[in-house]
């Protein structure tokens, strides 16, 4: 009962405000009919992507993980003349239903689809960084390696989303012997404690079920503590107080 009225209200939200078009639904058909794995983005998720990108004016985007490229045409729909987005894939089937999908949006002149280990094509990246907004949603044990890439490739006011960090729920067991739960909190951590990101997560429930995503915020290091990390102005206090004690 609660999955139904989940997915009712998607529904009726999308009906209203999403624009699922039929490249956009046809990717989705397409992917399935290819025996991808059922893990895209709802319409929902991909407009949130879409509308983060052009609240951001990102210019460069890239997509880790590719999948059959449903969240690659959200997400280039938003980019503006002269933008471009780089995804990387590691599956050759899943590349291959991709560039067919993105070809269809018409959008294969702004989209480049690189194939291969995520952890190996990052490092050729830096000379087309910084990255606007990294989108997150590949293989979760790897997704502290990205995060370190992520912040590499960008800079300040850069958007970072990792995707499906709640796992049902799981993301809060500390013993847990999922590496992909594991992943995920490591992920976490390693954001909470960057000097350079702030941060927050979203529960979502929905038609995909119960998840969420992390949004992080690039900053200068220079910020102020009001939008620091808790380790980061944790640190500060701590200096306040013996700087204050050593002038008694």
């Amino acid at each position: 009962m609660v999955q139904q009225t989940w997915t009712a209200v998607d529904d009726y939200f999308d009906g209203l405000l999403v624009e699922e078009d039929k490249a956009l639904v046809a990717a989705a058909a397409d992917s399935e009919a290819a025996g991808l794995p059922a893990h895209q983005v709802a319409p929902n998720q991909g407009k949130l992507l879409n509308l983060l990108a052009r609240i951001r004016g990102a210019r460069r985007i890239l997509e880790i993980g590719t999948l059959g490229g449903y969240s690659t045409i959200w997400l280039a729909r938003a980019l503006p003349a002269g933008g471009r987005l780089v995804t990387l894939e590691v599956d050759e089937r899943c590349a291959d239903v991709a560039a067919a999908n993105i070809a269809r949006a018409g959008l294969d002149a702004v989209v480049e689809v690189r194939r291969g280990h995520a952890l190996d094509l990052l490092p050729g990246l830096a000379g087309e960084a910084p990255f606007d907004l990294v989108f997150i949603d590949a293989d979760k044990p790897s997704n502290p390696a990205y995060l370190r890439w992520a912040i590499e490739l960008t800079r300040a006011g850069s958007i970072i989303i990792g995707d499906n960090v709640v796992r049902d729920g799981a993301v809060v067991e500390v013993d847990s012997p999922d590496p992909r739960v594991q992943g995920v909190r490591r992920f976490t951590g390693l954001i909470a404690e960057h000097p350079r990101l702030t941060a927050t997560a979203l529960q979502t429930v929905g038609g995909k079920g119960y998840d969420g995503l992390i949004l992080a915020l690039g900053s200068r290091l220079t910020r102020g503590t009001g939008g620091a990390p808790a380790s980061s102005t944790r640190r500060h206090r701590r200096h306040r107080r013996r700087r204050r004690h050593r002038n008694q």
